[in-house]
């Protein structure tokens, strides 16, 4: 049990956005509120989590708990991404770009939280269409899980090149 304590300890945990939700009741209001949370190990690994409480407080909590249960390893090649790709959730659009050594992390709230958990230190990034924290949360994670390694990359093209030989 306590190496999962000292691999929690090394876990960052980041809150991207609060939402107080109002229900109007017959009592009057009923306030709620929903969290978005990454958490990352700044190694090539981040996950995502969406919680929704009475409190703020338990909100962060589910949300980091899912976070935690959500993570996924990234591809990296040195401090930045493979290649360039264009994440899609809803109307939401995230254009994640590597970066030459030394740029840092060109990127707004939502999608700046997310690198800075993963460990990516050098990327250009843009945001499409919509601002909606959820949905760009969700096309990061998605562009992000769709990237390819520089091996699969270079061995896609080897075999590419061969299969032009043989005809």
């Amino acid at each position: 049990m306590p190496e999962v304590n000292q691999e929690e300890r090394q876990l960052k945990e980041k809150v991207i956005f609060i939402n107080r939700v109002t229900k109007a009741v017959k009592g009057g209001r009923q306030f709620s509120f929903s969290a978005i949370v990454v958490v990352g190990d700044e190694n090539g690994s981040v996950g995502r989590g969406y919680g929704k409480a009475k409190e703020v407080a338990e909100a962060i909590r589910k949300a980091s708990t899912e976070a935690k249960r959500n993570m996924f390893s990234i591809p990296m090649d040195r401090n930045t991404i493979p290649h360039q790709i264009i994440g899609n959730y809803g109307a939401a659009k995230v254009l994640l770009k590597p970066a030459k050594e030394g740029t840092g992390i060109i990127a707004g709230g939502a999608v700046r939280a997310i690198c800075e958990v993963a460990g990516i230190k050098d990327i250009l990034t843009k945001c499409l269409n919509s601002t909606n924290p959820v949905n760009v949360v969700r096309a990061c994670e998605q562009g992000l899980k769709n990237l390819k390694s520089k091996d699969y990359r270079q061995a896609k093209k080897a075999a590419k090149e061969k299969e032009n030989e043989n005809k």
